[in-house]
């Protein structure tokens, strides 16, 4: 099993590199995220998830671990095979797609293409409990946003996000916010400060 490659970029394509370790090319398959930071003729590391079938070897490169690592999660979903993961990892980061599990927000996961409702419903029901652990740099509101997505959140919390939402910010961006003012104001704070310094927080 190849569980990297580090090597010079050789080739580019529309949906996969050659990377050229050793004098040895091996054609890696990529997500756009992945495919927009390399460049032919630099120097590169992949994170490989090898993949083995009776008529095929096939190779799949992620510029991070997280990513390789959702791409591996997804496909635990029915439907989701290796090409429809690596669509989701081209439309949304590893954050945004934890985030939009924890919101439980569909809508966001099927804006990725040949991504259907159904399939996209299976993704938020059926990896909710295990987005937390692959939340990278959105892990500090997860469970916060698990709350909004489940209807188990606070009045004051929900009211808050419902308000900055009005106002035309995303779901994410007005959990976010309410989030830091949870922090900075405590658990007990009312709609009206959440929102007062969520407000404060968006305009950062």
């Amino acid at each position: 099993m190849i569980g990297k490659l580090k090597g010079t970029v050789d080739e580019i394509d529309e949906d996969h590199i050659i990377l050229d370790v050793h004098g040895v090319g091996y054609v890696a398959f990529c997500s756009a995220r992945t495919l927009s930071k390399m460049t032919a003729g630099e120097a590169a590391i992949l994170h490989i998830e090898t993949y083995v079938r009776e008529d095929q070897l096939k190779l799949f490169g992620f510029s991070t671990v997280l990513e390789r690592d959702w791409f591996r999660l997804l496909q635990s979903v029915q439907g989701v095979g290796a090409k429809v993961a690596l669509a989701i990892l081209s439309t949304l980061t590893p954050s945004d797609l934890a985030n939009a599990i924890a919101l439980q927000d569909k809508v966001m996961v099927a804006r990725a293409p040949g991504i259907g409702p159904k399939v996209a419903q299976r993704i938020v029901t059926e990896l909710k409990n295990k987005a937390p652990a692959f939340s990278g740099e959105a892990a500090g509101t997860m469970g916060l946003k698990q709350e909004l997505g489940e209807g188990v959140a606070s009045s004051a919390v929900t009211d808050a996000v419902s308000a900055l939402s009005n106002l035309g910010y995303s779901r994410e961006q007005a959990a976010n916010a309410v989030g830091a003012a949870l922090r900075d104001a405590g658990e007990d704070a009312d709609s009206a400060k959440l929102i007062r310094l969520g407000l404060k927080e968006l305009a950062r």
